[in-house]
């Protein structure tokens, strides 16, 4: 149940402190005191989409918090453990939207921050609102056929048939994917075939084009590059005079003996020594220059070949660099070699489809079935409560017909009514107004018998009923007052006089802004509030002894 509400900053609401009893509680008002004001900033603490409209124009944020009484709650303990949060030791739970001017919200369940749709998901654990619209999805197949589901006990099989739905469109996706890309491949096998082999027989690695145009650099100029080492070899050791180290051997020899008389002489000898050895280290290495330097054509026309062959690939596979043909490939390894493995997945999920799709054709039978044997008591306690709220000549029927398979099934409803016990037509087109909002509590009253939602809030249900049909329609309100929490916004005084609790909503001129604010009432105060109920703004003594009365025989 709602234990208590805190609103502060929203739309007309400055600040809204309250707290809620058990059993029926009544909210009344006058037409755009903000009745509907109120009911906007419970649904915003449960999830309601928020924009920043909601926020009063003198703040920049609004402030909504909720506390629910969660006692014997199971669906909604399994919830808040989901989302890892502690279920309170006092069984409260409190709720609070933060709304910002920017139109951003934050959510929190016991001061823990959470996602906005785990309030969406709890709410329906918490408290049902019935909106002045509503009636509207009587004529919606998929509410009809969760009424008769709350009815029948069809939870635990509705929630595996929906499991078992997805997880059967999910494979089948799967599967046409699967089957897309073995076409895809066997279209284009023969090519993806050829062109991995050429790659493969390529043996190509990474830096390869960078080292083959170095060697065609240097096979290209091999003759000049051998004649020019030639040359040095020549200039070092020349066939007529002496050899350069030869030169500078000998120099070292005469540098040592002119150091006996000139002692600086010695280092001049060690230079030339070193000269000497440095030089013989160049004329080695230019030796082994010009040994390993060949003029090869046979090799030269290999490497123009090969450096052909890596240029056409990078072309034809639209690559710049040897590392990019060595992915294309790899690519094409797995088109070509993976093919097999997706006939292998291809041919599982084919198993796995056939086998959910039997098991879902077993619990779509079984939900058929428990539709089936509920369909006469169902439409039975609708049509009693119908009854009792002055419809006697009424008829009201549900029909189970086929469907396509769906998460909830292969079953599809619809609500028959007749309001003179005459041909029976869909509710949706056949009701009137009044008889509408008739139809919808009887369901709603129903749905409070099988569903234990904690609470539940009516906003003005009784739309379009006067008379002795309001004050049945109050009666049912309050017998479901008993087993539950029930708020009911109403403009019927013979609704309100039957609360255990009378909150009024009221407009007050404030800065010469409108501000909208609600209290408890009760007594001298209740009496004229469903007197002005009976009789407007003028109230005669007439409607103070009506709303007496009404009061009086309510309490009995």
């Amino acid at each position: 149940m709602l234990r208590s509400l805190q609103v502060k900053n929203y739309v007309l609401i400055d600040s809204l402190d309250i707290e809620f009893p058990a059993g029926l509680v009544i909210i009344t008002g006058q037409t755009g005191a903000g009745k509907s004001i109120l009911l906007g900033a419970i649904s915003l603490s449960l999830g309601a989409k928020a924009d920043a409209s909601m926020v009063g124009d003198s703040a920049d944020n609004c402030v909504v918090e909720a506390v629910f009484d969660m006692a014997a709650n199971p669906e909604a303990e399994e919830l808040l453990e989901e989302a890892g949060l502690e279920k309170p030791e006092d069984n409260l739970l409190t709720i609070r939207r933060v709304l910002s001017k920017s139109g951003r919200s934050r959510s929190f369940i016991n001061d823990e921050p959470v996602q906005v749709g785990i309030l969406s998901r709890l709410s329906k654990y918490l408290i049902d609102i019935h909106s002045q619209n509503e009636t509207a999805i009587l004529s919606d197949a998929k509410f009809q056929l969760s009424l008769l589901d709350y009815y029948a006990g069809n939870g635990e099989l509705l929630d595996q048939s929906s499991e078992l739905f997805s997880k059967l469109r999910a494979e089948e996706k799967e599967l046409t994917d699967l089957r897309q890309r073995l076409d895809n491949i066997d279209r284009e096998k023969e090519f993806n075939e050829t062109a991995y082999r050429k790659l493969v027989e390529a043996n190509l690695s990474d830096g390869e084009m960078e080292e083959l145009e170095d060697e065609l650099k240097l096979l290209s100029n091999a003759e000049d590059i051998k004649s020019g080492l030639r040359h040095i070899q020549d200039l070092f050791s020349p066939e007529e005079g002496t050899p350069i180290t030869s030169a500078l051997k000998e120099s070292q020899r005469l540098l040592d003996k002119v150091s006996s008389y000139i002692p600086n002489a010695s280092k001049l000898s060690e230079r030339m020594e070193s000269a000497r050895l440095e030089l013989d280290d160049i004329l080695a290495e230019v030796d082994d220059m010009e040994s390993r330097v060949d003029v090869s054509e046979s090799r030269l026309e290999a490497v123009e070949e090969r450096i052909a062959l890596i240029h056409s690939l990078l072309k034809r596979h639209d690559c710049s660099t040897e590392a990019e043909l060595i992915a294309e490939r790899d690519r094409l390894a797995g088109l070509v070699l993976d093919s097999d493995s997706l006939e292998v997945r291809v041919s599982d999920l084919e198993k796995a489809i056939a086998k959910d799709t039997k098991a879902l054709d077993k619990i779509c039978q079984s939900l058929h079935a428990a539709r089936l044997s509920a369909l006469d008591d169902f439409a039975l306690s609708v049509h009693s409560t119908l009854t009792s709220l002055e419809l006697p000549d009424s008829k009201f029927k549900v029909e189970l017909s086929d469907a396509p398979l769906s998460a909830s099934g292969k079953d599809k409803v619809a609500f028959l009514f007749s309001a003179t016990g005459g041909a029976l037509a869909d509710v949706a087109k056949c009701a009137s107004g009044g008889e509408r909002s008739r139809i919808m509590l009887s369901l709603k009253a129903m749905m409070a018998k099988f569903t234990a939602m904690p609470a539940m809030i009516f906003d003005e249900i009784d739309t379009g009923v006067s008379g002795s049909a309001a004050d049945s329609m109050g009666s049912v309100i309050c017998d479901m007052g008993k087993d539950m929490q029930v708020f009911a916004i109403t403009h019927l005084p013979q609704v309100a006089a039957k609360g255990d609790a009378h909150y009024l909503v009221s407009k007050e001129n404030i800065n010469g802004r409108g501000v909208t604010t609600i209290h408890r009432i009760t007594g001298q105060d209740r009496i004229m509030e469903i007197a002005r109920m009976l009789s407007g703004s003028s109230i005669t003594p007439q409607a103070i002894e009506n709303a007496k009365a009404l009061l009086e025989s309510s309490a009995l």
